[in-house]
């Protein structure tokens, strides 16, 4: 069994990166966008199904590090601020390797708003799901390889993540140029708790 456990980490770590940018590395431009007030709440959010349960507070914390480690790296000349709120999750099990394996997700909303004007950009809140950024193999649930604090950091990253994204193909909000991004299959708008919930708990192969 020891054996079969490290087998599982080796692979799970040959099928991480590429998703992951260098935060290093100073960003291109979104309009004149330089980041204000950057808030993240989490008030009962949704749990979904064969996930573990974590506190609001430890939400609320990797969100705003999250935000902060992408956003701040950013120096345009206008002020604005980005609210997020956390409204569900699954933190995946460990399930059965090879037979059933639980995803990880985030479902949040984001909100625009600027500093000088201090309107709302978006005229609706903008729901997102994403999945973890790395270490998908369909085989290796990720409650198998990783701590729950490890796969929120995951969820965290690639929700900031999609939170540029979205700023990118709508960058007319900060006086930028709009942009067309490649899909990305780690990142869905809407709940796909309520869209899709075989994509988070598919069933077992026979």
């Amino acid at each position: 069994m020891r054996f079969f456990v490290m087998f599982l980490g080796l692979l799970a770590l040959a099928a991480c990166g590429g998703i992951r940018d260098d935060l290093s590395v100073r960003p291109e431009p979104v309009g004149q966008f330089l980041p204000g007030h950057l808030i993240a709440v989490t008030n009962e959010p949704q749990l979904g199904p064969f996930s573990r349960r974590v506190e609001d507070a430890a939400w609320t914390d990797a969100m705003q590090t999250a935000l902060g480690d992408r956003f701040r790296r950013y120096e345009g000349d206008r002020l604005f601020h980005i609210g997020v709120a956390v409204e569900g999750y699954v933190l995946a099990l460990p399930g059965i390797p090879l037979v059933y394996s639980p995803r990880s997700v985030l479902i949040f909303s984001v909100n625009f708003y600027e500093d000088a004007t201090r309107e709302r950009l978006n005229e609706e809140p903008i729901q997102l799901t994403v999945f973890e950024p790395c270490c998908g193999v369909p085989f290796i649930p990720s409650g198998f390889t990783r701590t729950a604090e490890e796969q929120m950091e995951g969820l965290a990253f690639n929700a900031a993540r999609a939170v540029e994204r979205t700023m990118r193909e709508n960058a007319q909000w900060f006086g930028g140029t709009p942009e067309e991004l490649a899909a990305d299959a780690t990142i869905i708008e809407g709940n796909v708790l309520v869209d899709n919930p075989e994509a988070v708990a598919p069933e077992e192969t026979r």
